[in-house]
């Protein structure tokens, strides 16, 4: 009557995820005696009767709890011919709600009935029902051809006196030998995702379902394409194909319901990172679900995917996430950029306090990992924020700390100050390079250094040195720089021919601290009045400096929110948190995120979203 009835006569929970199982077959071949011995250990859970008249009539259906699936037993094929048509309805209604089709058929040999079945089942089910998938496949996003929206077919055969099928050679398929059958009496069972070939030779009784249950499984486990529903849309399905063909089929294809719930079929979404699919069934995320994948990710460089746990905190029973960034929360914006330069960047819990510094020590810094925490890999699923926590935004960050500092200055009336000089160098320093609070004089003619003298690194040793001392150029590969000359030492211009160990050249980690080196360079050798200086440099190095989770600017053709084309009139900006391209309009809020410590440009959407992302 209703969709509680059908629950509670299926002694199931409302919330339980099912897939359906249906069996088929000629009268008085053992489709309920089937179904009792492959789901229910041999209970008599669909009735059965040793005489000849059929047993079933109508279509029944059993829950079972072990395998969480609904079992569809159908009345025989052959025999009565007293309302075909109502038969023929209920069989193809059956057929459309069936994740998986079990053909029962009890002969030495398969005949031409069940090739004709399949094939006339096959044929209906696509001409009810193409336009349905189709929509279907659009509204949910799923890029597969129809025919693996359709439910698979294992064929149960059991011989006495014949071999089975396949058995005469090795090297022949029994799939293949059915599908040529199929061709040869022009049917085509196009609807079905699969047609599989299970058969059994039954010397002595009782029969052997082992096998069948084998299949069965396995099938059941594949979610690539259907995932399982709740029992409430099965109902709603089998309701809405009820209603559709309450009379005599029609030959039109019209879809005023939904056949197919977008709940039959799993989710579309694919793991940006591993490329694993989502297994949970699709719309889950309106129930506020999130993915989820029955394999582990692996790591990716572009979405940094590794999340920091507090090792401290979760060995006390609490799992508390952890971000790197560049200064702590008690650190003032100054203060904390000048730490960063010499000590790297530091990881903070919100119980624990700081935890980690990347560059406490000259020499012997371990491994945040093998010390203070613990790493997941998670996977990143379109839609959702990146990852991206580490220093690989580092250049970006440098150029947007650069306008907030030009900003703060040009407010203040101030010129360029020594400190924003100093705040330029100390933010980018590579892990190779002294740091500037140990460098008291040229490390080649000693001379001290006075509170306005300059300090030049040299790009091969990382020593500081006055400018006399450095005034050559040259390019340093195996530093990372080149192929541009830049400032080196005497010592390592007359050196050139020396390379440094393979231990000394430059980690993946140091990869974002270089190219923000570079950038820095580009910008303090045209820093001579702050404000002005900005512009010109940050329009060249921009896209050098872009994080991997950011839109390309070429790629960037409209406004991510409001869908306004771009032009010289209307600029792009990229929201900090997502990476996206807006205009001025969607994007003129700003909140610290990703490792900025200072507020930022982000998207509307993105301002929306609660918490540090």
């Amino acid at each position: 009557r209703n969709e509680e009835d059908f629950i509670k006569k299926l002694d199931c929970s409302p919330d339980q995820h099912l897939k359906v199982v249906s069996i088929f077959g000629n009268t008085g071949d053992g489709k309920s005696h089937t179904l009792n011995h492959t789901f229910f250990y041999g209970r008599e859970v669909f009735k059965t009767s040793p005489a000849q008249e059929s047993c079933t009539v109508g279509v029944w259906a059993a829950y079972d709890p072990v395998r969480k699936v609904v079992v569809i037993d159908t009345e025989g094929l052959l025999g009565a011919t007293v309302n075909l048509s109502q038969r023929t309805r209920l069989l193809l209604k059956v057929l459309a709600i069936s994740d998986l089709v079990i053909y029962r058929t009890r002969a030495d040999r398969l005949h031409n009935d069940l090739f004709k079945f399949l094939g006339d089942a096959s044929e209906a089910y696509l001409k009810h029902f193409t336009k349905e998938l189709k929509a279907t496949t659009a509204r949910c996003g799923l890029d597969v051809p129809l025919s693996t929206l359709g439910p698979g077919v294992i064929i149960f055969h059991e011989t006495v006196y014949t071999k089975l099928l396949g058995s005469d050679h090795p090297s022949e398929v029994p799939e293949k030998l059915i599908q040529d059958r199929f061709r040869k009496l022009s049917c085509f069972p196009e609807a079905f995702s699969s047609i599989h070939y299970k058969g059994t030779r039954t010397y002595n009784p009782p029969t052997d379902f082992s096998g069948l249950r084998r299949a069965v499984e396995q099938q059941l486990e594949n979610n690539t394409t259907r995932s399982p529903r709740q029992p409430g849309v099965i109902y709603k399905a089998l309701k809405a194909l009820s209603d559709r063909f309450s009379g005599e089929i029609p030959d039109d294809q019209m879809a005023h319901s939904s056949f197919f719930p977008d709940e039959y079929f799993t989710c579309s979404s694919v793991c940006l990172s591993c490329g694993c699919g989502c297994k949970k069934s699709m719309n889950h995320a309106k129930e506020g679900v999130p993915h989820e994948s029955k394999s582990r990710c692996r790591y990716s460089h572009q979405y940094d995917n590794r999340v920091y746990t507090c090792k401290a905190c979760y060995e006390r029973g609490m799992e508390v996430s952890v971000v790197p960034k560049t200064s702590a929360s008690t650190d003032s914006p100054w203060l904390g950029l000048a730490k960063y330069a010499w000590s790297g960047y530091v990881i903070e819990c919100p119980n624990c306090g700081v935890v980690y510094r990347s560059r406490q020590y000259w020499f012997g810094n371990q491994d945040p990992v093998n010390t203070v925490v613990r790493t997941e890999i998670e996977h990143v699923w379109p839609g959702t924020d990146g990852f991206l926590k580490d220093n690989n935004n580092a250049a970006q960050r440098l150029l947007d700390g650069m306008n907030f500092m030009a900003q703060s200055v040009s407010e203040l009336s101030l010129g360029p100050t020594k400190a924003v000089t100093s705040w330029l160098t100390d933010q980018i320093a590579p892990a190779y390079w002294r740091p500037n609070s140990q460098i008291l004089s040229c490390n080649k003619c000693n001379t001290p250094f006075k509170d306005n003298d300059t300090k030049h690194h040299c790009r091969a040793c990382g020593e500081g040195f006055c400018d006399g001392c450095s005034s050559k150029t040259r390019p340093v590969p195996e530093r990372g720089w080149g192929p541009a000359p830049v400032r080196v030492c005497d010592n390592c211009y007359e050196n050139r021919g020396i390379q440094l160990d393979v231990a000394e050249l430059p980690s993946d980690e140091e990869g974002g601290t270089l190219i923000a080196r570079k950038v820095g360079e580009a910008v303090q050798n045209t820093l001579g009045a702050v404000v002005t200086a900005m512009d010109i440099p940050l329009g060249l190095v921009k896209d050098a400096a872009r994080p991997a989770y950011w839109v390309p600017d070429h790629e960037i053709l409209h406004c991510h929110n409001c869908r306004k084309e771009f032009s010289i009139k209307l600029s792009k900006h990229h929201c900090r948190a997502c990476g996206q391209g807006f205009c001025d309009e969607c994007s003129h809020d700003r909140r610290a995120s990703r490792g900025w410590d200072h507020p930022v440009r982000v998207c509307f959407n993105c301002n929306k979203k609660p918490g540090d992302l």
